[in-house]
């Protein structure tokens, strides 16, 4: 098969852009309409929109075992399988497999990880919320880790420059800790998820029960992609959406820059070294290993972006060693590999409800309730137990006919109970903001190898007594509102894991105001290397309680403009 899509190969272009998810997505489309000859590249293999999503119209019956692995492959998914729903049979190929992409844990680590054109951005969880300066002035404002250099009012143009162009559904509500956005029509809640918004908000004080904001069509406004329609309410989001109702950059942002002429796309592309010249101080280029063949390759840019994931563009910082760079490009701080961040999450509490039996829903809406942060506001919403907050996400739902199968009836019996449906449930879990410690970080192991003879990632991160204390908090509050809102059977649950399983990676090559305690300055530039950025979850310098992708966005395409305009200036 051709490997060289859309443009062919050339030894040098204006841009190179590794990784082809959320944030490499946005890289390239925003550098190619910006008329820059750009290279993406792509460690795993291709997937086209649609074409590529072999199990989106399948139904559950057509897969064996009810879409349970079989021992045999199951077994090499093992750290892939820990978030209990990512390695099933309707969309395990999505995930890496453990024996051929190895890594190493001091302490539990659970990086889940998609190695294909499009990456994470054809799985992710869509949710899609705004950072408020009460996040970008936290580290500051409590002492902690490092200053971010930029403010809400940097960054509300390019929010709203990615949600007019991805479609976000949503409700606005005036919050200053969730700044409101360009949304689509918000996806209704059901009987019991307005019932218990309303209770919540007549006995709590600043609580706010709304629908998830999630990066889904809701109108029949066109959207540009390759044939983006509104959400079909089919909750498939996983396998890849055919109708392209969600946003991914297989469906949205690449066929965007392919549009303009300007790109080439080289998936099976393991990128493992940002070349560095000690006489420009520049970055001139990338070293490149062919997935398939192993063959080596370079390519050569005048500005590269590093778009493959927190950990994947760190280790290829750290793998890019020099006499200027002995520890890794741009790591004059120290500071690479260090502070990583993601959100502790599976906490919170699930009840019954009696009423609403004459009630019901249609379709299967891929997506639930979301309660934004009323952790230290000011006022009575704080604490003195932990510092910063956390959400809450979670739904109603009716049980259905599986029930009946620990039931003794049958016969009539039997056909009688599989047409009615069950009781009610409410469900909701906290999303908990992780604190950057230095200590929580990453390292290269160069002892044991990979397939392509790289070094494989050892990981050493743990929480902390801050997020345990949260934990504690988001259990009792999750008790008290459904308590409140009259479910009954309510019981809290707790099952940490470790870190990673928010999928939500962060922090291994923050961003800040001083080259000695950051690696990138605040357009997402390495300090040294001014024509290197990294715009993916690498750059964050702390982590908020909410998902993370819109901002990933937001700062992308910020920084691939400035990138241009730079380069335009013949200052890169």
């Amino acid at each position: 098969m051709n490997k060289f899509y859309y443009n062919e190969e050339q030894e040098s272009y204006d841009a190179i852009v590794v990784g082809t998810g959320i944030s490499g997505g946005w890289a390239a489309k925003e550098l190619c309409e910006n008329g820059l000859k750009t290279l993406v590249l792509e460690r795993g293999p291709m997937v086209k929109h649609r074409e590529d999503y072999p199990t989106a119209n399948k139904d559950l019956w057509d897969f064996p075992h009810a879409g349970e692995l079989p021992k045999e492959k199951a077994a090499r998914q093992e750290k892939q399988a820990r978030t209990g729903y990512t390695v099933r049979a309707p969309h395990n190929f999505w995930f890496v497999d453990d024996i051929d992409h190895p890594y190493n844990e001091k302490k539990r680590f659970d990086w889940m990880r998609g190695y294909h054109v499009g990456g994470r951005s054809i799985m992710w969880g869509r949710h899609s919320y705004r950072w408020s300066d009460l996040d970008f002035e936290a580290n500051k404002n409590d002492g902690i880790a490092v200053d971010w250099p930029v403010r809400y009012k940097d960054i509300a143009p390019w929010y709203d420059k990615v949600e007019s162009y991805i479609g976000v559904s949503g409700e606005a509500l005036g919050l200053p800790q969730l700044p409101d956005g360009v949304f689509e029509p918000m996806m209704e809640l059901n009987c019991l998820e307005q019932h218990v918004r309303e209770k919540v908000a007549e006995n709590f004080d600043g609580r706010v029960i709304t629908a998830g904001r999630v990066a889904h069509i809701n109108s029949d406004k066109k959207f540009e992609g390759d044939g983006r329609v509104r959400c079909q309410f089919r909750n498939r989001c996983i396998r890849g959406c055919p109708f392209g109702a969600y946003f991914s950059s297989v469906s949205s942002t690449l066929p965007a820059a392919e549009k303009t002429g300007n790109m080439t796309l080289r998936p099976d592309s393991i990128v493992h070294e940002v070349i560095y010249d000690p006489n420009t101080k520049k970055a001139t280029g990338v070293k490149v290993i062919d997935r398939e063949t192993k063959e080596e390759h370079v390519f050569n840019a005048k500005v590269i972006f590093l778009c493959a994931s927190a950990i994947a563009s760190t280790a290829i910082l750290m793998q890019s060693k020099s006499d200027r760079f002995p520890d890794g490009l741009g790591n004059d701080s120290d500071q690479l590999g260090r502070n990583i961040m993601d959100h502790h999450l599976n906490v919170g509490a699930s009840g019954k409800f009696d009423g609403f039996e004459d009630k019901f829903y249609k379709g299967r809406k891929p997506n639930g309730v979301y309660v934004p942060r009323f952790r230290n506001l000011g006022g009575n919403s704080n604490t003195d137990k932990f510092i910063r907050g956390y959400g809450y996400q979670g739904g109603a739902t009716r049980d259905n006919w599986e029930d009946i199968i620990a039931e003794t009836s049958h016969g009539k019996d039997l056909k009688e109970a599989i047409l009615k449906p069950g009781g009610w449930n409410f469900g909701m879990g906290g999303f908990g903001e992780v604190l950057p410690y230095e200590d929580n970080r990453m390292t290269l192991d160069y002892d044991k190898l990979d397939q392509w003879g790289l070094p494989t990632v050892t990981f050493d991160a743990e929480l902390r007594d801050n997020e345990w204390n949260m934990r504690e908090d988001i259990k009792e509050q999750a008790v008290d509102m459904l308590k409140i809102a009259g479910l009954r059977d309510v019981e809290p649950h707790d099952n940490p894991g470790a870190l990673g399983l928010g999928i939500h990676e962060m922090g291994t090559a923050r961003m800040g105001l001083n080259p000695k305690t950051s690696v990138l300055n605040g357009y997402n530039q390495v300090h040294a290397c001014k024509n290197v950025y990294v715009t993916d979850g690498a750059f964050m310098t702390s982590a908020s309680c909410v998902n993370p992708s819109l901002t990933y966005m937001a700062f992308t395409a910020r920084a691939a403009n400035h990138a241009a305009q730079e380069l335009k200036k013949g200052n890169l």
